[in-house]
């Protein structure tokens, strides 16, 4: 399978050197583990919230393409360890370096360690929309609008 480049930059001399970059764990893997480019460990309270860098930049420059971070299923589970705005958003003309927002949302304190692999990095296309203000909607659904449960537990 040939893959679509994306221009990297490396912001922390670490980066490719003692800390790895950016990968695919196994050939099946839809996204790219993230690693902490740090300095020294951080320590992570209960209920606490920590920006960590990831020591590179992107330039995707096209817009029908987005980065999303997204957390690590074991962090997670095991730890509490999530993003701290859920998903992050790497929109195709950011080119700063990306900085991971991380949340402790367990009972204990977490360390993050150097070059620990703190979230996932995943492309997908983008289909830009124009709202189109209307009345009423031209086909009604069998949802309608029914909100939050509307459809049932099972």
């Amino acid at each position: 399978m040939k893959l679509r480049e994306i221009e990297t930059r490396i912001m922390h001399p670490m980066l490719g050197n003692t800390i790895p970059l950016p990968e695919y764990a196994t050939d099946g893997s839809a996204a790219l583990d993230l690693r902490a480019c740090i300095d020294s460990d951080i320590t992570v309270a209960p209920g606490e919230t920590v920006t960590v860098p990831s020591g590179l930049a992107i330039g995707i420059h096209d817009p029908s393409l987005v980065a999303i971070l997204v957390p690590r299923s074991g962090l997670g589970i095991k730890h509490g360890i999530v993003l701290a705005n859920t998903v992050g958003v790497i929109d195709s003309d950011y080119q700063g370096e990306i900085l991971v927002g991380i949340r402790n949302q367990g009972r204990e304190s977490y360390t993050i360690r150097q070059g620990e692999r703190i979230c996932q990095m995943l492309f997908i296309p983008v289909t830009r929309v124009s709202l189109k203000v209307v009345e009423e909607f031209s086909e009604e659904s069998s949802r309608g609008s029914g909100g939050f449960g509307h459809t049932g537990r099972m």
